[in-house]
C-alpha cells in the first residue's frame, strides 16, 4: 500500500480565539486534538452524573495516545466527544484548531470520515463476508464500483486478510476479525484513529499482533492513533503518551516511561501493581523490622525512574555498598528508550551504616529505601 497520505482539507478556518491562543501558545499549534475546560453530565434517574470535568489535554499530531482508567473513569465519554457521538455539556474539543461543536449534519458526516473508530467487539455485519464489511462505508458514501475494489483489496493487504476476502465474521478468530474492523476504519484515509478497547476481548498473544499492527498504521500511514483501555500493559507496548483518568478528571499525564518509571497518583499505582515485581511472599514472610544479630542482611529497595537517561550501573551500585551484596528480586526493563524497574538487595557484612548505605545507593538509583532485614 502508498505510504503517502492523502489530507483532506480543513473543515473550515480556525477561529479568531484559536488562531489568538496559537499565538500565545505556539505549542498549541501542533496538537491535532485539542480539549479545552471539557465537561460531560449525564441525565440519570438519581439527578445529574458528571462523567467528565476540566478535561485540558492536547494530543500531538501522528502521536499514539493512550487514555487509561478504572471503570466509570470517563474514557469512553471522552474519545467519543472527538467525533461528536457525544456532545459535551461545556467546554471545547478542537480538532486543528476548529471547534467542532456548532458542526451541522453535514459537517458532522465530513469530520467522521476524517475519524476512523474500532471497536471492543468488532461491530461486523455476519451475513457479509470480509469484503463487503470493508466495503460498505464506501458503498454508502457513493465511492465508485472500480476505486472500491482497489481501496478494499489495499487495505485487506494491509491487516494482512487478502487470502479472507470471501470468508464470513463466524469464520474468523477474534484477532482477523479486528483487523477487518481496522481495514474498515482505514476506507476513507481518515487522519484520527479512534481504539474503543480495541484489544479487551483477545488473548495475549493476538493482543500483541493488533499492537504491532496498529504501530505499524501510525508509522506508516501517519496517523493519529487515541486509545482507550484499562490496561497499562496496553499503554506500555504502545503508546508515546499517556493520560489517567480518574471520576472524569485527569490526575496524571505525561510520556509512558515517566508514568510507568514514577507515577505520582494512587490510581496510577494501582493500575501499574499487576505489572510491577511484588515482594514475593516468602521474603515477605521473612523480613524483620529489626536485624536479629549482627550477621544479619538489610534488604534495600532500589527504584530506577529512567529520569536520568542511563542505565543502572550495577558494578558501581555493589562497589559502593562494601560487603556482600545479593539480588533477591526485580529487574530492569526499557520503555521508550529508557531503563526502568526496581531491584531489592541483601546487604551483608558491610562497613557502612544504614544511613550511608541509603546514600550511596541514591547516588546510583532515583528512590532507595530500606524494606527490612532478614537473617
Amino acid at each position: 500500500m502508498n505510504a503517502t497520505v492523502q489530507r483532506s482539507l480543513p473543515l473550515e478556518e480556525p477561529t479568531p480565539h484559536s488562531a489568538a491562543q496559537a499565538r500565545l501558545h505556539p505549542e498549541k499549534a501542533n496538537a491535532h486534538v485539542r480539549f479545552s475546560q471539557l465537561g460531560k453530565v449525564y441525565e440519570g434517574q438519581q439527578g445529574p452524573v458528571t462523567a467528565l470535568q476540566g478535561i485540558d489535554l492536547d494530543i500531538e499530531r501522528g502521536e499514539v495516545f493512550g487514555i487509561i482508567g478504572r471503570s466509570g473513569a470517563g474514557k469512553s465519554s471522552l474519545i467519543r466527544t472527538i467525533n461528536r457521538l457525544e456532545q459535551p455539556s461545556s467546554g471545547q474539543v478542537l480538532i486543528d484548531q476548529v471547534d467542532i461543536a456548532a458542526f451541522n449534519e453535514d459537517k458532522l458526516v465530513e469530520l467522521r470520515r476524517r475519524i476512523g473508530m474500532i471497536f471492543q467487539h468488532f461491530n461486523l455485519m455476519s451475513a457479509k463476508t470480509v469484503w463487503k464489511n470493508v466495503e460498505l462505508p464506501l458503498k454508502v458514501a457513493g465511492v465508485p464500483k472500480e476505486q472500491r475494489k482497489r481501496k478494499v483489496a489495499e487495505l485487506l493487504e494491509l491487516v494482512g486478510l487478502q487470502d479472507k476476502h470471501d470468508a464470513y465474521p463466524a469464520q474468523l478468530s477474534g484477532g482477523q476479525k479486528q483487523r477487518v474492523g481496522i481495514a474498515r476504519a482505514l476506507v476513507h484515509d481518515p487522519e484520527i484513529l479512534l481504539c474503543d478497547e480495541a484489544t479487551s476481548a483477545l488473548d495475549p498473544e493476538t493482543t500483541q499482533s493488533i499492537l504491532g499492527l496498529l504501530r505499524e498504521i501510525n508509522q506508516r500511514l501517519g496517523l493519529t492513533i487515541i486509545l482507550i483501555t484499562h490496561e497499562m500493559a496496553v499503554i506500555r507496548e504502545i503508546c508515546d503518551r499517556v493520560v489517567v483518568l480518574e471520576r472524569g478528571r485527569i490526575v496524571e499525564q505525561g510520556p509512558v516511561w515517566q508514568v510507568f518509571g514514577d507515577p505520582q497518583h494512587e490510581v496510577s499505582k494501582t493500575l501499574l501493581a499487576p505489572l510491577q515485581h511484588a515482594l514475593p511472599e516468602d521474603l515477605q514472610t521473612r523480613l524483620q523490622a529489626q536485624p536479629s544479630d549482627k550477621h544479619a542482611s538489610i534488604v534495600l529497595d532500589l527504584q530506577f525512574t529512567g529520569s536520568d537517561g542511563n542505565e543502572p550501573d550495577l558494578s558501581a551500585l555493589f562497589s559502593a555498598f562494601g560487603g556482600r551484596v545479593s539480588l533477591l528480586h526485580g529487574g530492569v526493563e526499557r520503555i521508550q528508550g529508557r531503563a526502568l524497574g526496581h531491584l531489592l538487595l541483601a546487604v551483608s557484612h558491610s562497613p557502612l551504616s544504614v544511613e550511608e548505605l541509603l546514600t550511596r545507593a541514591r547516588k546510583q538509583a532515583q528512590h532507595a529505601k530500606v524494606l527490612g532485614y532478614v537473617a
